[in-house]
């Protein structure tokens, strides 16, 4: 998971490259390229929060990382635009402060927090899952889904249902599944509500608050469960180090920039295809970094949230779907 885009963001900017939209031709380069960078990128940040965790705790970790990640893309703006290119008014600003706290602190704070009890490819799967709340939530907000969508959520839920039994069977922790399914909810809600609120025009802009506010939910949390308590900076693994830098610099700042640039330049039924492809590559990095094992529940389950997920995507990013959006 990764920061949230503003609504805008989906047309072309003024500094959009004329030929980097695609006009029914071949597509380029730099788009495969953007979406070799998102698919393996965003797939392989479940991995690195799990070696994060190692030695260092849940929301402290994740708070420094958004914080950092924040702090380093509005340096950047700053130094290329100068203060003007961090304006925005104050309706922007809490828009991007709520999105921020409801994407980063309630959505990826509590699958941090459910890594540390459950596989980091069992994450993913169950991430997988928010293309289908996002179903219900628009449902809810007077857009009648289709059929199809329909099919795909419930064909999903039984997915979850599959992934979730180890738990209910005491195989698995049963609190960080919950945290997880709790975190693609959040999540959820919070791209739900950044559609609907007035947030900055600049895709990057809005980005480097929204990490900002997140991370710093993430913190406070941290410090009023005690994570702090016997913290000891230097028995932090060079391992875990480098896993927070990864998160920070690849996995927030490297992987958002390539989606933010592929919801420019690429169709959307091809960015949409990250949320069926990030999940397996968080399952075989796991299964080959860190041994984790890839039990039948898991293949199964994960198999059919894919599908669900899957089905929603094409259909809901059909131009007629599109076009009354």
């Amino acid at each position: 998971m990764t920061a949230s885009v503003s609504r805008k963001a989906a047309a072309p900017s003024a500094g959009t490259p004329a030929d980097a939209v695609p006009s029914g031709g071949r597509l380029g380069g730099a788009v495969w390229v953007a979406l070799g960078l998102v698919y393996v990128v965003w797939g392989s940040t479940y991995l690195a929060i799990r070696i994060t965790l190692e030695t260092m705790p849940s929301f402290l970790s994740a708070g420094a990382r958004f914080v950092c990640a924040g702090l380093l893309l509005g340096g950047f703006l700053l130094f290329r635009h100068g203060w003007s290119g961090l304006r925005v008014d104050v309706r922007q600003l809490g828009s991007s402060v709520l999105v921020g706290v409801l994407l980063l602190t309630g959505g990826n704070g509590l699958v941090v927090l459910g890594e540390n009890t459950i596989p980091s490819g069992l994450a993913a799967l169950l991430v997988a899952a928010v293309p289908l709340w996002m179903v219900l939530l628009t449902a809810a907000g007077g857009d009648r889904p289709k059929t199809a969508e329909l099919a795909g959520v419930l064909l999903g839920l039984v997915g979850l249902a599959v992934l979730s039994a180890p738990a209910i069977g005491g195989a698995l922790a049963p609190g960080g599944v919950i945290a997880v399914l709790g975190g693609t909810l959040t999540w959820a809600s919070g791209s739900f509500a950044a559609k609907r609120v007035p947030m900055p025009g600049n895709v990057f802009v809005a980005s480097a608050y929204q990490m900002v506010a997140g991370g710093l939910g993430n913190v406070l949390i941290g410090l009023m469960r005690g994570e702090q308590r016997g913290l000891d900076l230097d028995a932090v693994s060079g391992r875990s180090w480098l896993a927070l830098g990864y998160l920070v610099v690849v996995g927030s700042l490297v992987g958002f920039t390539a989606y933010a640039w592929l919801l420019q330049s690429a169709p959307l039924t091809l960015v949409a295809t990250y949320a069926y492809v990030n999940p397996v590559v968080a399952v075989l990095l796991g299964s080959l970094v860190l041994a984790e094992p890839l039990t039948g529940p898991t293949l199964a389950g994960g198999a059919i949230v894919v599908v669900g997920v899957c089905l929603v995507v094409s259909v809901s990013r059909a131009p007629g779907r599109a076009a009354r959006r």
